[in-house]
């Protein structure tokens, strides 16, 4: 599953170039022809549960636009590929599906980690990539004019609420440590690292740190090491498996912080919870671009939607923030009123768009300009806490409770 950089260079150097070849990227409006768009998936592999869940909020969507008429009134057909959580792979399907399959439109994948790759193939080929889940910092330092990322801001913005609400409490019942062990990926790692820096202003002792391998599934030796130190905090920068798997090893090895954060893990929904087991998950908490109350606009619709189709199940942010790029897609695409990559691009960088997580905008490089919310889990679903304009409880769980069996 790691990068193997010279292999991953060449590859993608040699499809770009094919791709390059073969054009794309802009279709005249005078066509009732179905809008097709191609989107890779990692539906197998490490992401396989978020990018489930992304497939999920995309299919949603498509239907729900298809019964309003379509876009600029044609139907909408999505195109999917697994790219089985491999970067190698996510490369050759986005080539395919720009240069063979000449689809008229791309939506992004799943993680930073693939998103970066696959980004560069489509600003090669000069194709807007509008992506639910790579807020990676360094997807926006190389200079493209295509990208955007569908969530309110990158990464290392992700922790800055839940450092607000430490800052908030009176000094004396601040944490006074914090343990750091994080997953070695672009999107995680940042969250951990800017909060290690914000927490160590506000006082907090940093007694342990470490990034475990992506794809590591024994959390023993990890967690051994936590308890070890007994901070008053953990933050775990962490993906969906690996936050599990840390939970569950603290909770074999009998120990509970008074406080944990965790990046991701929490937001997968009901997942989380038969994962760590519904009662694990009180208090924990999380940084967050979307809630199933929020009031904005097509939200209820959407919750309803996913609760039909799935036996009742609330949807993970992960399906929410894929509905929302499609979205952010739509309303460009119906701004500039054709397919010209040129337009919808120079469209979003000049617009705001209201979506399910409520108003999106970027700047030059395809950065959000907004600000997560404070998520926690309290008594078996997920609330917002913070700030207090958006918040669906008014109480926050502190200290933890002890990790129940």
């Amino acid at each position: 599953m790691r990068t193997k950089p010279r292999a991953l260079i060449a590859l993608l150097s040699a499809l770009v170039l094919l791709a390059g070849c073969g054009g794309s990227g802009d279709s005249g409006g005078d066509t009732n022809e179905p809008i097709t768009i191609g989107v890779s998936l990692p539906l197998s592999g490490q992401f396989a549960q978020p990018g489930q869940q992304a497939k999920r909020g995309y299919e949603i969507w498509r239907d729900m636009v298809n019964a309003d008429g379509g876009v600029v009134g044609r139907k909408v057909e999505l195109k999917i590929m697994d790219d089985a959580s491999n970067q190698d792979t996510v490369v050759a399907d986005y080539t395919r599906l720009i240069t063979q399959d000449k689809v008229d439109l791309l939506l992004g994948t799943f993680s930073s980690l693939l998103n970066y790759p696959a980004s560069a193939v489509a600003e090669k080929n000069n194709m807007v990539f509008v992506e639910p889940a790579g807020g990676a910092p360094n997807m926006f330092t190389r200079g493209f004019t295509k990208l955007f990322f569908a969530q309110q801001a990158t990464s290392d913005k992700q922790g800055e609420v839940f450092a607000d609400w430490i800052e908030s409490l009176p000094e004396a019942e601040r944490p006074k440590t914090a343990a750091y062990p994080t997953l070695d990926d672009p999107f995680a790692k940042p969250v951990s690292d800017t909060l290690r820096k914000d927490l160590e202003k506000l006082g907090v002792e940093t007694v342990y740190r470490t990034v475990y391998p992506a794809g590591t599934t024994n959390f023993q030796s990890v967690g051994a090491a936590v308890k070890g130190k007994k901070p008053d905090m953990i933050v775990n920068g962490a993906q969906f498996d690996d936050g599990v798997g840390l939970v569950r090893s603290l909770k074999q090895l009998d120990f509970s912080p008074k406080i944990m954060f965790q990046s991701s893990a929490p937001s997968e929904a009901v997942q989380y919870s038969d994962g760590v087991g519904e009662a694990n998950t009180e208090g924990v908490f999380y940084s967050v671009s979307w809630n199933d109350r929020a009031p904005t606009p097509l939200n209820k619709e959407f919750v309803d939607e996913y609760a039909k189709r799935f036996d009742g199940a609330l949807p993970a942010e992960d399906a929410a923030d894929a509905f929302a790029a499609a979205q952010v897609l739509q309303a460009a695409v119906e701004g500039v009123k054709e397919i010209d990559q040129d337009k919808i691009g120079d469209w979003l960088h000049a617009n705001e768009v209201q979506t399910i997580l409520g108003k999106l905008s970027w700047d030059s490089a395809g950065r959000g300009k907004a600000s997560y919310m404070l998520a926690q889990w309290q008594a078996g679903r997920p609330e917002i806490v913070a700030p207090d304009d958006v918040s669906t409880s008014k109480k926050i769980v502190n200290p933890k409770p002890d990790w129940q069996q």
